[in-house]
């Protein structure tokens, strides 16, 4: 019977730190969200991630040219990215950061919070911040021809199906529904 206190009694005190972690349901403060964005070093990481979108933005651009000079000015690409390029630089991440607050807030728990700022605290959640702003980029590399491609096909399925509708309808007459 002592044997099976014992046990119980290291099996609580070895639980409860964990549990005190998982349960904390305290509601997650301004200055919470604020600490975690400022050691996710979020305003470089905007930053960062501008930069990086930067250069996919711009061999969209060059893609868009290349298929359609014949159509547009020769100033076209220098135009476009610069467009682009002040379209990024003027995003105001103050004012971005002011809205991400209460979202943190109605996601993440105080709890939540430390946990997080544990990890990125971290040798690995430091290297996972360093990465990301590259590691996004690189993933906006590979999932944009992918992405561009299916929404051209969405588009002409579209630009087909309104076609489509308008031979077919009457003038005066309710329009068909298209179905899949």
């Amino acid at each position: 019977m002592k044997r099976f206190l014992l046990f119980t009694t290291l099996c609580m005190a070895l639980a409860l730190p964990s549990m005190a972690q998982t349960t904390d349901n305290t509601p997650a403060s301004k200055e919470d969200v604020e600490k975690y964005l400022q050691l996710m070093h979020s305003r470089e990481m905007f930053q960062q991630t501008i930069d990086a979108m930067s250069k996919p933005l711009h061999q969209m651009i060059h893609e868009e040219f290349q298929k359609d000079q014949d159509k547009l000015p020769a100033d076209f690409e220098p135009r476009m990215n610069q467009i682009v390029d002040e379209m990024l630089r003027g995003l105001p991440y103050d004012q971005i950061q002011e809205k991400m607050v209460p979202v943190y807030q109605k996601h993440l728990t105080e709890g939540d919070l430390n946990a997080l700022i544990a990890f990125y605290s971290s040798p690995t959640g430091q290297k996972m911040l360093k990465e990301m702003p590259t590691l996004m980029a690189d993933t906006m590399q590979v999932t944009m021809p992918l992405i561009r491609e299916h929404m051209e096909k969405v588009t002409q399925r579209m630009q087909d199906q309104i076609a489509q509708m308008k031979k077919s309808a009457k003038p005066g007459q309710a329009r068909p529904v298209i179905e899949n």
